[in-house]
């Protein structure tokens, strides 16, 4: 794991967190309502950011979250202090590529738009594999490369300037990295073209 990238990664989404909040809208609420409506039990949102999806989780459950920012977890705590949330809250400052959380841990992993930032997605993405419970899942909402090869390419294009900006890569081959990982995909659900998708990814122990 290149522990400079992450450090750098890390000091440009402190750099963004204070208009994280304005940037995130680009995920419709409708989209993150249905991703977690379902959830339950012990339930691990990776790269919690500001706490965009605090007001879609159920009411019956116990919610842990960690960030690598802490400017971003500075934001996620000042939500969780001012909404009255009907759940426990949990917030950790923690790399996603190396997690302190014993294995098979929960019930369910969450991500949303967090893999384009990830430095090593591949390690992320076995690490919440490892921390899911055996009959888990991993439900996740993300933006990847398009397979319309010339949108594919001017994303590529793109991607120094997205990367250098804030840290997010805007032409990660998300499926194939999930492959990667030895996860298995059980469905997924095209959000906007093929760039945002809704995945259903089972851990395979």
């Amino acid at each position: 794991m290149d522990q400079k990238l992450t450090e750098k990664i890390k000091k440009r989404y402190n750099r963004v967190s204070r208009i994280f909040n304005s940037m995130d809208r680009m995920i419709k609420e409708s989209w993150r309502e249905d991703l977690l409506k379902n959830v339950k039990g012990n339930v691990l949102e990776v790269g919690v950011g500001t706490g965009a999806n605090f007001l879609f989780y159920p009411d019956d459950i116990h919610l842990t979250c960690i960030d690598f920012s802490p400017g971003m977890l500075k934001h996620a705590r000042n939500k969780v202090n001012t909404l009255s949330l009907p759940y426990q809250v949990t917030l950790n400052e923690m790399d996603a590529q190396q997690m302190d959380f014993p294995d098979n841990t929960f019930n369910y992993v969450i991500a949303t738009c967090v893999y384009c930032s990830v430095p090593d997605p591949v390690k992320g993405l076995k690490e919440m594999g490892r921390v899911c419970k055996k009959d888990g899942k991993i439900i996740m909402l993300e933006h990847m490369r398009s397979e319309n090869e010339i949108v594919g390419k001017m994303m590529d294009i793109l991607n120094p300037i997205t990367v250098n900006t804030w840290g997010a890569n805007v032409n990660r081959k998300t499926l194939d990295n999930i492959n990667s990982a030895g996860l298995l995909i059980e469905e997924k659900d095209d959000l906007f073209y093929s760039i945002i998708r809704k995945l259903i990814v089972a851990p395979i122990k």
